[in-house]
């Protein structure tokens, strides 16, 4: 639910949707004849890899680039590989994808013991990362980052979507499953869980904190789980790990209960799917379905000039592709009708601060926009916290010159992380050939 302020004299209320009492049970998206599965890991012309087009791969496959890959994704099916690709994301981003022509004949019931014996991190991490949900179990094998809470969150981040929440109301005997995996895997007791204020427990899972969650945006959102119940804050810059805390949702919970249950890996993935007119659908689909079959099964027609939207209205990423696959974090896509699409424009801040007022972090966004808009993007971090946003994007919601703020501080902070790298590469060079000359000398 959205409330807008009345004539700008207070911030705008924007409240989470609460899941159904008696949700409806998800539509089931019936498996196409080709998958894309999206590997994050960069295409080296100089290496050659271990797949090729032609490769017969079969369900439960670990599929890597390079033999010294420690990026992999699972093969949902048997089938072939019929495509091997770049694919280039949000600001510059490169992963490859592998398009997998399905056999006829699915085995679905094949089972597997590489995770399940012993019950440890080491076989978790190597399996069970691409799990619906994506369990974060190489946070965990972080020597420099010793992981002491986890949060698992029965909240959803972004508004419209109740993925999360479903899992909460639905599934609570297999979370209670997957909790205790999840400590023997770990080694980890101290666990918290988040839920809706409004939300009713129908029994108190033992042994662990219960967060309620306020039903205000940005209420949910990691960096504010810390701030208001536990106290702390991320730096900037940093993430909840820098703190020794991990964030992991519902769903991966639920997945590493089923998988460890029934000894074989996990594909259905569940997402809360809005259409044009804002009806929202829960449906399941495996990883790698191309999001234009849900769109088909579900009636929805995407037109030219449609926005497809991945995650909910703050915080999600347009894409530019009806191919865009489902991936193991994927919670919400939404569409918006060409003619409902907010516009943004090229304005000069007029000053108003109701940015200012809005954001949680307590930013200067209005003196923070300036700079990023010259491209002075170090300036913007040293000064004027850059590096302290959480990407709500409150700030661009009651933007009275309608400037896409987040969208400039999401592009400042990419570009920032490339001058220091390039600057890191620079200092490297300039090291090694200083031991160059000392050597020859």
């Amino acid at each position: 639910m959205i409330k807008r302020a009345f004539i700008g004299l207070t911030a705008p209320r924007l409240e989470y949707d609460l899941v159904e009492p008696d949700p409806k049970v998800p539509e089931t998206i019936p498996i196409p004849p080709r998958l894309i599965l999206l590997l994050n890991e960069r295409l080296d012309s100089t290496k050659e890899t271990i797949l090729k087009k032609g490769s017969m791969v079969k369900n439960g496959d670990r599929l890597c680039l390079y033999r010294d890959s420690t990026e992999y994704v699972l093969s949902p099916v048997n089938g072939t590989i019929t495509s091997i690709a770049s694919y280039t994301g949000d600001l510059g981003t490169y992963s490859t994808y592998f398009i997998i022509e399905k056999e006829p004949l699915y085995d679905e019931k094949k089972t597997v013991t590489e995770f399940t014996s012993p019950v440890e991190i080491d076989p978790a991490n190597r399996f069970l990362r691409a799990l619906p949900g994506s369990p974060p179990f190489n946070a965990f094998m972080n020597p420099d980052k010793k992981i002491q809470t986890i949060v698992i969150t029965g909240t959803d981040e972004d508004l419209l979507s109740d993925t999360h929440q479903y899992f909460l109301a639905n599934h609570l005997d297999e979370m209670n499953q997957g909790i205790k995996i999840l400590k023997q895997i770990t080694g980890i007791d101290q666990i918290a869980l988040t839920i809706p204020e409004k939300f009713k427990l129908p029994e108190q899972p033992e042994g662990l904190q219960i967060f309620k969650i306020s039903s205000l945006y940005p209420g949910a959102i990691p960096e504010m789980i810390i701030k208001d119940h536990l106290n702390k804050v991320v730096p900037a810059g940093g993430k909840p790990e820098d703190l020794g805390i991990c964030f992991i949702s519902s769903e991966a919970v639920v997945s590493i209960a089923r998988a460890y249950k029934g000894k074989k890996f996990i594909y259905d993935k569940l997402i809360s799917v809005i259409d044009k007119e804002g009806t929202k659908t829960m449906v399941r689909a495996i990883l790698g379905t191309p999001i234009h079959r849900i769109f088909r099964q579900l009636n929805i027609t995407a037109s030219e000039k449609d926005r497809i939207v991945i995650g909910g209205p703050m915080k999600g990423l347009a894409s530019y592709t009806l191919y865009q696959p489902v991936l193991p974090d994927m919670d919400t896509i939404m569409i918006q009708d060409k003619k409902d699409i907010s516009h943004v424009s090229d304005y000069p801040c007029i000053n108003c601060g109701k940015c200012v007022k809005v954001c949680p972090a307590h930013i200067p966004v209005n003196l923070l926009v300036r700079f990023l808009e010259a491209g002075l993007y170090e300036e913007s971090a040293d000064s004027y916290d850059l590096e302290s946003c959480i990407e709500c994007g409150m700030c661009a919601y009651v933007c009275t010159a309608e400037i896409p703020i987040l969208q400039y501080i999401r592009l400042g902070r990419h570009e920032l992380l490339k001058i220091r790298s390039d600057r890191e590469d620079s200092d490297r060079e300039d090291s090694d050939r200083e031991e160059e000359e000392a050597a020859n000398a």
